[in-house]
């Protein structure tokens, strides 16, 4: 976006970054033209509720609407970006809580020039019910650096006579580590060989040790700790299959994007918020039915067992990534996207980025 607008693009962070992510290695360590950080002094909080008020468009996301109170008031153009907001079920939209928290940050605003960002697919959906966005949605998500490869030279990473599978995350009951586990456990009973590599580090790690050796994997298991984001895509480049295996409590998954820009096969559950938007089933990836452990088996294995499927699954989500969901192009359609609004016009991309957000539910069946 600085790139390609200048000195009239802003960012404004409104907290430090937490612990946890910089021990993960993604702190920004070196100052940026563009952010004007409103935390650090009262100044810069006046500076920013300032550049807020005067601008053309601004994207706002967990932020408190003080920043945004004037534009609202005055019908300006907003446009609010959010994972889900029902991630544990739609009938939390029954809490007076909750409705009050829609009625003063949503509803009050709904006929306003006010759009919604969607950094889910389920986004759309879990507003809907409220009546919210209904016509004004749009997909988003989140775009890590997505790296230009010769896909031949990186097919020959993953040449390797066992397959290797990769999993990468906190290990965290939601995102079900176990999964991975279990898919290792009837590998090994059906004689394929593979290597299953596990980053990250969490509550869950002391019940996977647990797993690994009531099953005698040793083997073909290793957990190997957290590690820097570069570290992580070195193995993704590697990999021959990236299991991602989160449950509804899964925002957007970026992890998702760096798997299959990296030409990863992906097997992913269907409940990760960025699942639907990349991954095309049968096509560019594969999804299974969260929870379906089974369903989710069948996929491995059949990839497992087919190098000529891994790697066309592998090539086209790679394209995926490099042709349409990277943050280059995202930027363009969002600027295109902002230029039709402040002409009065209608716009939405015909796919990706900035195209129309489905309302889609929890019960998403692919086979």
């Amino acid at each position: 976006m600085y790139k390609m607008i200048g000195c009239d693009y802003h960012f404004i962070s409104t907290e430090p970054m937490e612990d946890e992510r910089k021990e993960m290695g993604w702190e920004v360590k070196t100052a940026q033209p563009y952010e004007i950080k409103s935390f650090v002094s009262k100044e810069n909080l006046k500076k920013a509720i300032m550049i807020a008020d005067k601008s053309d468009v601004v994207i706002t996301g967990s932020a408190p609407d003080t920043f945004i109170e004037g534009r609202l008031k005055n019908n300006k153009l907003v446009f609010r970006y959010s994972e889900r907001i029902f991630k544990t079920g739609r009938w939390h939209i029954l809490s007076p809580r909750v409705l009050a928290y829609l009625y003063s940050r949503h509803y009050k605003y709904r006929n306003n020039n006010t759009y919604l960002l969607c950094a889910s697919a389920y986004t759309a959906g879990d507003f809907a019910v409220a009546g919210l966005y209904k016509t004004k949605a749009y997909k988003w998500g989140y775009f890590p650096e997505a790296k230009t490869y010769d896909i031949n030279q990186l097919l020959k990473l993953k040449s390797s006579k066992t397959i290797e599978i990769l999993w990468v995350g906190r290990f965290l009951g939601w995102k079900h580590p176990e999964a991975a586990i279990e898919v290792a456990r009837r590998l090994k009973k059906d004689n394929i060989s593979f290597r299953l590599r596990m980053v990250g580090a969490g509550e869950k790690e002391y019940d996977i040790r647990q797993l690994i050796a009531k099953y005698n994997l040793a083997e073909f298991v290793s957990l190997e700790g957290i590690m820097p984001p570069e570290k992580v895509r070195k193995h993704m480049e590697r990999a021959n299959i990236f299991l991602f295996t989160s449950d509804f409590n899964e925002g957007w998954g970026a992890v998702l994007n760096e798997a299959m820009n990296s030409g990863c096969a992906v097997v992913a559950s269907h409940a990760i918020g960025s699942a639907p938007f990349l991954i095309k089933n049968g096509i560019n990836g594969y999804l299974y039915r969260n929870g379906d452990i089974e369903n989710l088996y069948v996929k491995v294995k059949r990839l497992a067992e087919n190098r000529v499927l891994r790697e066309d699954l592998g090539c086209n989500a790679y394209q995926t990534i490099a042709g349409e969901w990277n943050a280059e192009n995202a930027a363009k359609k969002l600027i295109a996207l902002f230029t039709a609004k402040l002409e009065g016009k209608e716009y939405f991309a015909e796919y990706g980025p900035c195209s129309r957000a489905l309302e889609l539910g929890n019960n998403l069946i692919n086979k």
